[in-house]
């Protein structure tokens, strides 16, 4: 497809994988007619060509699986609409458990399927042998069975993606290479690229990173954050086997193993626990339709679990060993979205060896995004603005990555924690921490204490679906916290300085909340979107007439800034990340005031420090910033000190603690306390998708204050009505676990699904939060029906309420 190159278009996309061909299509879908996409050698040549080409629709969320579903709709309608042969045949899926922990997993997992409206059956490991006769079933535990899911030929995907793409007016020309990305004063401009040693630059506003294994390289020239990093991925195909006839799709992730059957051959893929990284050093220039060095060493204990799972291979002759680069991100999770670095710079890359089940749906999100200027719907999970800018180092990926490969089979438990590359971002009193007993998890590269050991007890975790080894240990320190007073290292805060002439007005115009307020209050507020969604949740404490201080979640940090500096108009505001200069502790609990005033002179009485108000006090021969908040529903301050004094003010609350009982409590007991409290936390009970008045936030929404984003949605919805509500739910029978996405059961129906769930200590039984749809209903309709979560097939009932069940009128709160 050598061809002319434009001088000028409106999108100029960067590889011409599936993942580039899809948002291509889509765009040129929604009339974009000057696209334009650059391939560096030819199409499909990096990863799509030798991808697997497995299509499961069942996505670990709502959001990702409308966008695998979209995926396999769109692959099935494809042939018809281009001729070209997708090989797309929905032949369904299996995946069976050989362990009582994976047939739990799976069982979940089936009745998220029911929750989403999959297609899904479990199936005994007779019914299994039924549909796979191949198989040996001896040690099989369990199985479930999704009929709709199937596989297809990614090459040809993405050339009826190309094919799909040119009919709708997008050019596409191969044998480009992208010298560089041109950007001014903070947006692109243009790219420059060479065909045939001559060079060329093409004027466009935007640019979408669709490079794959490239995509870290390509992004960093243009300092722009894209972590991932590739690695070697195996798979064999055996010889034609005499009679062997079309077979569902399989998974034997307890083996690390996947197996597809296609014209006659078996083909034998692994995800095995520990990876190998590849180009480390780079890609080299003239890679195309390459593969990698064969290591049958490497796959040879994944060979020797097959023949013994599928006895036929034994005499079945391997026609190809294969060993090709995927790429590969920190998380496991891809990313989409424009990048928070540069306006009209947007990525669809990382797919973590699911690019062809992602890319269909995954290019139609992002084409809808840059087309209305915000996402279709939630898609928090796989956007750009989570990655940190650390995470671009590439021997942290390269550790890390030699373990997300693996995850992707792994059991997935609950609170699992990623064990490389750890230690990136540390507390000033980790070794504090660690000595007394800390358990660490990590959260955006942040060590974070998640519990606490006792004297001579394992510092590690043991994973399961039922009570883990830190539930003991949970449960103390929340009750600490509900009766005396605990300790939370909370530096992992995310930050930021919102100064400047205009500060207030700026404020006011993108939080839903009051911002002019008397210097040294706090104000909980969200910033919204024009459809009345949530796109951050914080507090707001006014420091003077133009310094505000914002406090956010951690990982949304990255998001909460480009959302911040996005809506600068022309106001003299600056907007500054100040996370590392200050550590927070929070002391929390009903004797916090007594423990306050052992370490400080100051008072902290509700006269002279009421709630939701913020002072600088003296601690122990240091300052703190004092702020009256609480996370976990019980009186308490927020304690913002320099880090050079956090040491300082952790020993002098130690000390003095020991007086009135201080427990040091994890971030586990953090949100065990939050949800008995029904506070919501951003990214599971509310995202951009979940409007502020059915989220039950409606108290911190002020619309007789003047215009703001959101605010003439906030209106409507006030005139036409809820459709959902946020319900809090505590399961009747005190022993099974909520961790989120269990089905909400109301009247034998199920209508969603839990967002949220931990255990409450206080109350007796787990809780969780979830929306359930209330259109045209009152409250006590809502509460009149019958509730159950359904967990693992197993339906259990559950109260349900509208209100906080701990402390509801929050009197603890304002104690």
């Amino acid at each position: 497809m050598t061809k002319p190159i434009p001088a000028k278009a409106r999108v100029v996309i960067i590889g011409g994988g599936v993942s580039g061909c899809s948002v291509a299509y889509h765009l040129a879908k929604l009339g974009w007619t000057d696209v334009v996409l650059l391939e560096r050698k030819q199409l499909t040549c990096g990863t799509t060509w030798h991808a697997a080409g497995l299509i499961g629709q069942l996505r670990a969320s709502q959001n990702m699986t409308r966008l695998a579903k979209y995926s396999a709709d769109l692959y099935v309608k494809l042939e018809a609409e281009t001729g070209i042969a997708t090989g797309m045949r929905q032949n369904g899926s299996i995946t069976v458990a050989l362990t009582e922990e994976r047939k739990e997993e799976i069982y979940r997992q089936a009745s998220l399927a029911r929750a989403f409206n999959v297609d899904v059956r479990e199936v005994t490991p007779d019914e299994v042998k039924e549909l796979y006769p191949h198989l040996n079933v001896s040690d099989v535990k369990a199985a479930v069975h999704l009929p709709l899911d199937g596989q297809c030929d990614p090459a040809n995907i993405a050339m009826a993606l190309a094919k799909g793409a040119r009919q709708n007016g997008a050019t596409m020309v191969e044998g480009v290479k992208v010298t560089s990305v041109l950007k001014k004063d903070g947006r692109i401009t243009g790219v420059t690229c060479e065909q045939n040693g001559e060079s060329f630059t093409i004027e466009t506003e935007n640019v979408v990173n669709c490079a794959g294994m490239w995509g870290r390289e390509l992004a960093r020239q243009s300092g722009v954050t894209v972590p991932l990093h590739a690695c070697e991925h195996f798979y064999i195909v055996t010889e034609a086997i005499p009679g062997l006839s079309r077979l569902p799709v399989l998974r034997v992730p307890d083996e690390c193993t996947y197996y597809k059957e296609d014209a006659g051959k078996m083909l034998i893929g692994a995800f095995e626990l520990k990876a190998k990284p590849w180009g480390m050093e780079g890609i080299r220039e003239d890679f195309c339709f390459d593969q990698l060095p064969e290591d049958f060493d490497h796959f040879a204990p994944i060979l020797e679990m097959a023949v013994n799972r599928m006895p036929m291979l034994e005499t079945a002759g391997i026609h190809t060993f294969f060993n090709g680069p995927e790429s590969f991100t920190p998380d496991d999770r891809y990313y989409l979205g424009e990048a928070p670095e540069l306006k009209g710079y947007w990525v669809a890359a990382g797919y973590n060896s699911i690019g062809i089940v992602s890319s269909g749906g995954a290019g139609m999100a992002l084409a809808q995004w840059m087309n209305d200027g915000e996402p279709p719907f939630d898609l928090w999970e796989v956007d750009i603005r989570r990655a940190q800018p650390f995470q671009k180092n590439r021997s942290y990926l390269k550790e890390r990555v030699s373990e997300t490969l693996g995850l992707l089979y792994a059991d997935h438990f609950p609170y699992r924690q990623i064990a490389t590359a750890r230690g990136v971002r540390r507390s000033p009193i980790h070794e504090q921490l660690k000595a007394r007993g800390a358990v660490f998890g990590e959260v955006a590269g942040w060590e974070r204490a998640n519990w606490f050991a006792r004297d001579g007890q394992e510092r590690e975790y043991r994973y399961s679906w039922k009570r883990q080894n830190w539930f003991e240990n949970q449960r103390e320190e929340h009750l600490a916290v509900r009766s005396g007073v605990g300790l939370f290292d909370m530096t992992s805060f995310g930050k930021i300085r919102v100064e400047g002439r205009d500060a207030q007005a700026f404020l006011q115009r993108l939080c839903a909340n009051e911002m002019n307020v008397d210097p040294g209050r706090v104000v909980y507020t969200q910033m919204l979107n024009a459809r009345g969604g949530i796109e951050s949740d914080l507090t707001v404490t006014r420091l003077s007439q133009t310094a505000f201080f914002l406090v956010v979640p951690g990982a949304t940090l990255q998001r909460d800034l480009a959302w911040l500096r996005k809506h600068v108009r022309d106001e003299f505001v600056v907007i500054t990340d100040v996370t590392a200069a200050e550590s927070v502790l929070c002391v929390m609990g009903p004797r916090a005031r007594e423990l306050m005033q052992k370490v400080s002179p100051n008072d902290f009485s509700n006269e002279a420090h009421p709630f939701a108000t913020a002072r600088e006090i003296e601690i122990g021969m240091g300052l703190a910033r004092a702020h009256r908040v609480t996370y976990v529903g019980e009186l308490g301050w927020e304690l913002y000190v320099s880090t050079d004094q956090a040491a300082h003010v952790f020993e002098t609350l130690e000390l003095a603690g020991a007086d009135v009982g201080l427990k040091l409590c994890g971030l586990h007991t953090l949100d065990s306390c939050r949800i008995e409290k029904a506070f919501r936390h951003f990214g599971h009970d509310i995202t951009d998708e979940d409007h502020v008045l059915e989220a039950g936030l409606g108290f911190a929404v002020k619309p007789g204050k003047g215009e703001f984003i959101g605010r003439e949605a906030v209106l409507a919805k006030r005139d036409n009505g809820l459709s959902r509500r946020l319900v809090q739910f505590r399961l009747s029978d005190p022993e099974p676990l909520l961790f989120h996405n269990e089905a909400i059961v109301r009247d034998g129906e199920i209508v969603g699904t839990i967002t949220s769930g931990n255990y409450g200590h206080h109350l007796g039984g787990a809780i969780g939060l979830g929306y359930v749809a209330c259109k045209g209903e009152s409250d006590a309709d809502v509460l009149a029906s019958a509730y159950e979560i359904e967990i693992a097939g197993t339906r259990v009932k559950a109260e349900a309420s509208l209100k906080p069940m701990y402390d509801p009128k929050a009197e603890r709160v304002r104690a």
